[in-house]
This record gives structure tokens, sequence and C-alpha cells, in this order.
């Protein structure tokens, strides 16, 4: 099973993220990238868009 994980010390709170794939991220009260609901296999490719479009990298895909 993968698990999505964000480095917020990384990230820029520029919203691609949410943008790309708004069911599986939000910005926080901090402004920063935030995982909403964890990763589905059925929706691997829009994960998969927004963890690429990450201008920092600050999202990753680790298998557990």
């Amino acid at each position: 099973m993968a698990k999505i994980t964000i480095d917020k010390d990384a990230c820029l709170g520029c919203g691609a993220c949410e943008g790309t794939a708004p069911d599986y991220f939000e910005l926080d009260d901090e402004g920063k990238a935030k995982v909403k609901k964890q990763y589905e296999e059925e929706d691997k490719d829009i994960i998969q868009e927004a963890t690429d479009g990450c201008p920092v990298q600050a999202i990753e895909i680790v298998e557990e």
C-alpha cells in the first residue's frame, strides 16, 4: 500500500498540488500543503501528476 507524505519544510504553499488533485491536497492554516485523504490506487495518475508538478518535490509517494 502507498502513502502520500509532504515535507512541510520544503513546501512553498504554491497550491499546485491542490489545483491538480483537490480531492487529495489542500493548504492548511499555515499556507502549507496537507493531505486531505490518503492514496487510492484508482487515482494514482492524478496523484502522480500532483507529485510531479510540485516545484520543490515536497510530495512523495511512499510504499509501505
